[in-house]
């Protein structure tokens, strides 16, 4: 799947970048796609939306997007469409894009497997979810979960865009009370403290646990995008959102989640139904059903009968003796 004979420009992180990352969760890289592509994107879930494309209509609950009388009242329905990229070329080739894989591949990578994506629509007056953590929907092992949220509109606190508590990924998961039973006998001897969090995702945060945890890294913070731009963030993250409350302006954006490639994901079929997107691995995978160019390791390599993508250096001895400590 890799095409070497295409030159195109690598999106490098700065130092800068990667500690931010590191220290506050998340990163927003501005810009990140250019104008065709992001273009492209908002073309398609247009046509999603107005019924031009109906090929992802049984991914939503909604499938019948507007009725008339909706139009009419402009009550317009809030939707999600989920691992869209099963199914259709354009989703399989937003979530495996180059320039998110390079920042990937120096977040988590180099070997990266593409998970899941999924289409946001928020219309005027409707969205929002409480304060969630991602990873324990989609749990990697060891955790290695990322996610990266596409804007395809212009997101700000007026259209419902994302909120976020900087250092919260440092957290452990607080699984939702109504799953907590499992996860909680798995991970109580390692965690002291960890409680089962009642009314996860929930918008109140009279009632949504996760708000205490939340509070404890102080103000939120509105991370506003324009088109193109991306945010990288861990999956311990907490995060939020409020209710479009503005009349005309959507909030729509593609959000994709992934992981290192070398993490059993005991999710949605294991490995073997998640892409390969960037490196290799030694565990089952896909590849993209589509064609979308991927750069992987050379069969040699995947096979373990190669050693050019190895980082490993050897040492003299007497230096490694000095480093002693």
């Amino acid at each position: 799947m890799t095409n070497p004979t295409v030159a195109r420009e690598r999106y490098l992180v700065s130092v800068d970048e990667y500690i931010r990352y590191h220290r506050d969760g998340f990163l927003i890289v501005k810009g990140m796609l250019p104008d065709e592509d992001t273009k492209r994107l908002q073309e398609w879930m247009q046509h999603i939306y107005t019924g031009e494309n109906t090929q992802l209509d049984h991914l939503t609950h909604s499938p019948k997007w507007t009725t008339e009388a909706e139009k009419q009242a402009n009550r317009l329905p809030s939707a999600r469409l989920h691992m869209p990229h099963r199914e259709d070329e354009t989703a399989e080739w937003g979530l495996l894009h180059p320039r998110i894989l390079d920042v990937l591949e120096a977040l988590i990578g180099p070997d990266v497997l593409a998970l899941q994506s999924m289409l946001f629509f928020n219309p005027p007056q409707k969205g929002g979810q409480g304060w969630h953590q991602d990873s324990f929907y989609i749990q990697t092992q060891p955790d290695s979960l990322i996610g990266a949220w596409i804007a395809l509109d212009r997101a700000d606190t007026e259209n419902g865009c994302l909120w976020v508590a900087p250092g919260s990924h440092n957290e452990p998961i607080y699984p939702p009370i109504q799953m907590s039973n499992a996860y909680m006998h798995a991970n109580e001897k390692q965690i002291k403290g960890l409680f089962p969090a009642s009314a996860a995702s929930v918008m109140d945060d009279s009632v949504n646990k996760l708000s205490e945890v939340a509070a404890k890294y102080g103000e939120a913070v509105p991370v506003v995008l324009e088109p193109g731009d991306v945010l990288f963030f861990h999956s311990h993250l907490l995060h939020r959102s409020y209710r479009n409350e503005t009349k005309e302006r959507f909030r729509r954006a593609y959000v994709c989640h992934y992981c290192n490639a070398r993490s059993w994901v005991p999710w949605s079929g294991g490995n073997k139904r998640h892409v390969l997107a960037r490196g290799r691995t030694h565990l089952p995978h896909a590849l993209p059903q589509f064609g979308t160019p991927v750069e992987l390791a050379s069969e040699s390599d995947q096979q373990g009968e190669g050693d050019n993508g190895s980082m490993m250096v050897a040492m003299p001895d007497d230096l490694m003796g000095k480093m002693q400590m």
